[in-house]
């Protein structure tokens, strides 16, 4: 099975629109690796996040604000060979995704990028409470580095 390198801008904003959510990578107190599932936005190279205002999440970006973020999407089981184990592949894209995390503070650019979030995962218009915003944490990971692969490709399909 092959693994490819895709660049094609449109192709990588299409796989990240289609997963529901994103695995983000942070570095806790202690300088260990620590990643948690979250759910996303995604617009003009920005990855946008949602959080509550306190707890271990904005101590550790706090102390280091660089994260990576990933995107997998059509998991897929594949094989060769049935009975050769190791012709067995996942086929799936993926795309990582490295930058600094800022914490929007004004309320107007709080409800935009929420209004991201919703049209990511609903077509609902959706209003937010003023206390609802004030009570939320919304990062802003502007992508600095960005790479996409797919997998378990047969060589016919290369």
């Amino acid at each position: 099975m092959k693994t490819i390198t895709i660049t094609d801008q449109k192709e990588i904003e299409e796989i990240i629109r289609k997963c529901t959510c994103c695995s983000v990578a942070m570095v806790d107190l202690e300088g260990n690796p620590y990643v948690i599932p979250m759910n996303f936005a995604y617009k003009d190279h920005t990855i946008y996040l949602h959080s509550g205002p306190e707890g271990s999440k904005m101590k550790m970006i706090a102390r280091h604000p660089r994260v990576c973020i990933s995107f997998c999407e059509g998991q897929e089981l594949v094989y060769q060979s049935e009975q050769i184990a190791c012709s067995y592949s996942m086929r799936s894209r993926s795309v990582m995704c490295a930058g600094e995390v800022h914490f929007i503070e004004e309320l107007e650019e709080k409800r935009a990028a929420l209004e991201f979030f919703m049209k990511q995962y609903t077509d609902n218009a959706c209003g937010f409470a003023k206390p609802s915003l004030q009570n939320v944490k919304v990062w802003a990971v502007k992508v600095d580095k960005m790479t996409c692969k797919a997998f378990g490709l047969r060589a016919s399909e290369v």
